[in-house]
């Protein structure tokens, strides 16, 4: 590759994928113990702890190296002409505000409120294997 990440670009197109996983991962698992803690509000105690570590240890730092190292491979490859990265991009921005409204959520259902039912937040369980597919579509086939 001749853009500005030269040799590297493999190394921070690797490290980008990790972060992906990782973020994923973290947003298959947030929506999954708001369903326990949908089912037994007593246990807020219990999961609060586990809540927080995953919001602050996993699931925010990845969604940050994620957009900070995917940037860098955008300005690499260029964006012009590349209708699927903009497409990506935009799934991507959802993405994060989904995790942005799943972090509120946490809080609220953590104080005691529940705005989503339990087959609701089973429901939002699956809109990261919605986005993977769709990314991965994306980035793998480029059909625009």
């Amino acid at each position: 590759m001749t853009g500005f990440l030269g040799g590297a670009y493999l190394w921070v197109k690797a490290a980008h994928l990790i972060f992906v996983i990782f973020w994923l991962a973290s947003m298959f698992m947030l929506p999954r113990y708001l369903v326990y803690l949908h089912g037994d509000p007593q246990s807020a105690t219990k999961w609060a702890p586990r809540i927080a570590t995953l919001r602050k240890i996993i699931m925010t730092p990845a969604m940050l190296m994620v957009w900070v190292l995917g940037i860098a491979l955008a300005l690499h490859i260029g964006l012009a002409g590349q209708g699927w990265m903009h497409a990506k991009l935009l799934i991507v921005f959802l993405f994060t505000g989904f995790h942005g409204w799943l972090v509120g959520l946490s809080r609220k259902m953590l104080s005691g409120k529940r705005p989503v039912s339990e087959r609701g937040l089973r429901l939002l369980n699956e809109i990261p294997s919605l986005v993977v597919i769709l990314v991965v579509i994306l980035a793998v086939v480029k059909p625009f």
